[in-house]
């Protein structure tokens, strides 16, 4: 009886250690594929950034400039009417220039 109990353990820790490899196998390639997808993920983002910058700077290397504005009138012969400029006036000398007084000290 005790041999049947010892293949018996023996039988149950085998598969226990069967389990355990498949397990730390498994979560090994679950990692393996974690960084695998995060590396790819990064690249793509990355050329995604860069094709929309090499995108835009030869969209502004290509297109025309913007035209500048020209005159909606022809010229004419008139002169231009003259805009009255600002004077400045002084204060009239008669008025009293005020005095400062003095407080009494406490």
């Amino acid at each position: 009886m005790a041999a049947r109990g010892s293949r018996q353990r023996a039988k149950t820790e085998a598969e226990r250690a069967r389990l355990y490899a498949a397990r730390a196998k498994w979560h090994e390639t679950q990692v393996r594929r974690r960084h695998r997808d995060t590396m790819i993920a990064v690249i793509a983002g990355a050329l995604v950034v860069i094709g929309a910058v090499v995108s835009q700077t030869l969209h502004a290397q290509i297109t025309a400039p913007a035209p500048s504005p020209s005159p909606s009138a022809p010229a004419s012969d008139t002169p231009a009417p003259e805009t009255p400029t600002p004077t400045l006036t002084n204060p009239p000398l008669d008025s009293p220039t005020p005095v400062p007084t003095q407080t009494p000290g406490e």
